[in-house]
């Protein structure tokens, strides 16, 4: 998208935000609905599989979502071939453009976009946006990054053009570091990649000279570059930060403000759809986008229905994801759902067994409202099946002490809570958490001693 067309573009967005909670829902049920008769018509497998549920086209108008079929990744790959629409979309050569290692093109076929995705699962996939459905979702990008902002301000800070810096893993179809270099692009604002692998001393030379106001990445590597700030190694002026990629939790939000000096938009976004939603208060909520997706959940299980990608349809498709839904209430000021409580994958939990064989989980972000003075960043590491540790990184003056303290008051309510007594809960301070360095992104639970990271000898448990 050109700049006039990306800022049209963005106005029509920003007044859909703008919409009653039931004109929202009456948009949002019109897009399915669309979505509904078009995969009817052009998807061989959505047609087979709606027919096999006893679904006529007549009900494609009138039946709930919730009494249509569902698709988990495993069924996405094996019926890849006749789920696509365009006839020269393939699952074969989609591999074999993606390990082409002299492919540089940066479209398949010159007009898909190919977000690589292995999952949880460990196998590969590939989500594929032809240029409407890429537009569309750069467009929710921007306006999730421009959140709480005015056209007038939009238009001030762009005139200026803006410097972004997008710290993240950046060396491969990543559908994060391929949207923010468009959704750039289409802004007209210079850019920098820094990928999480590059030598600190790197980061601080590039930084230097090329002065970012805007940071978008990881939050764990938003992290490593506020550290820097912090002990005087970098200097930056950021007028925001932009948190994607990993869970953002109460205390690293709270550091990272305190650090650059200005709020913290939290998005929310996967392969599958890469503009799902923002969060600016976490007490409020992230708030989804249902102008451009309807999620569900059913039994614990989310699932997703993409309304604008028409090429690669997603109908009730499983994501591993944990949350729950709240309606957006007649009176409220914004029109859509909250995602509220967990935000997370569902395979980062911690399961627990007592002595007669009894099974109960914990859900390490269930803490992820820890916000204790001086904590910036915990990660699990599960040593038993009656016992866990928390890694707690802490700033340099703060008083483990009393960050120990409330720790453990805190998690002895919250392992009550679940009927977890018996479960042994330790502090470790740690000089550091750093990312995965294959990925880029901080791991939430961790083997013991997989991570190489240098351990105090504080160690405290209850």
């Amino acid at each position: 998208m050109n700049y006039a067309k990306t800022l049209l573009g963005l106005y029509r967005f920003k007044r859909q935000a703008k919409l009653s909670p039931k004109q929202m829902h009456a948009l949002q049920d019109k897009k399915l609905r669309q979505m509904l008769h078009f995969v009817w018509d052009h998807s061989v497998y959505y047609k087979r599989t709606f027919q096999a549920a006893g679904i006529t086209e007549a009900q494609l108008d009138e039946l709930p979502l919730s009494c249509f079929p569902t698709i988990d990744k495993q069924s996405f790959l094996e019926h890849f071939d006749e789920l696509v629409v365009p006839p020269d979309l393939r699952q074969r050569g989609l591999r074999e453009f993606d390990a082409a290692e002299s492919s540089k093109q940066k479209l398949y076929k010159d007009k898909y976009h190919v977000v690589h995705s292995s999952g949880s699962t460990g196998r590969p996939g590939y989500f594929v946006y032809d240029e409407h459905a890429w537009n569309t979702m750069l467009l929710g990008i921007i306006r999730a990054a421009l959140w709480n902002m005015s056209m007038p301000k939009i238009l001030s800070l762009l005139a200026k053009r803006p410097r972004i810096i997008y710290i993240a893993a950046t060396d491969g179809r990543y559908g994060g570091a391929m949207a923010v270099g468009d959704g750039i692009d289409g802004v007209g604002a210079s850019q920098m990649y820094l990928d999480i692998k590059t030598p600190l001393n790197e980061w601080i030379r590039q930084i230097k000279a090329f002065k970012p106001n805007i940071i978008i990445g990881y939050p764990s590597a938003i992290k490593i570059l506020a550290e820097l700030v912090e002990n005087g190694n970098a200097d930056v002026d950021v007028v925001r930060v932009i948190s994607c990629g990993e869970p953002l939790g109460a205390s690293l939000r709270k550091y990272l403000e305190e650090i650059f000096k200005t709020e913290v938009v939290n998005f929310y976004g996967s392969s599958e759809s890469l503009a799902l939603g923002v969060e600016m208060n976490q007490k409020e909520g992230m708030l989804l986008f249902d102008d451009m997706n309807f999620i569900e959940v059913e039994s614990g299980v989310m699932y997703l229905t993409c309304l604008y990608n028409f090429a690669q349809p997603l109908i009730r498709y499983r994501l591993s994801d944990s949350l729950t839904l709240k309606a957006a209430e007649a009176d409220s000021h914004l029109p859509f759902t909250r995602a509220m409580g967990l935000l997370g994958r569902s395979e980062d939990i911690l399961w627990f067994e007592d002595g007669s064989g009894n099974k109960e989980f914990l859900h390490p972000l269930a803490i992820e409202g820890f916000c204790i003075e001086g904590l910036k960043d915990y990660q699990f590491c599960q040593i038993s099946r009656d016992a866990f540790e928390m890694k707690a990184e802490v700033s340099a003056h703060a008083s483990k002490d009393s960050i120990r303290t409330e720790m453990l008051k805190q998690m002895k309510k919250i392992l009550s809570e679940k009927h977890l007594e018996y479960v042994q809960f330790y502090v470790i301070f740690v000089d550091e958490i750093l990312p995965d360095p294959g990925t880029g992104k901080k791991q939430l639970i961790i083997q013991k001693g997989d991570n190489g990271m240098v351990e105090t000898l504080d160690k405290h448990y209850i």
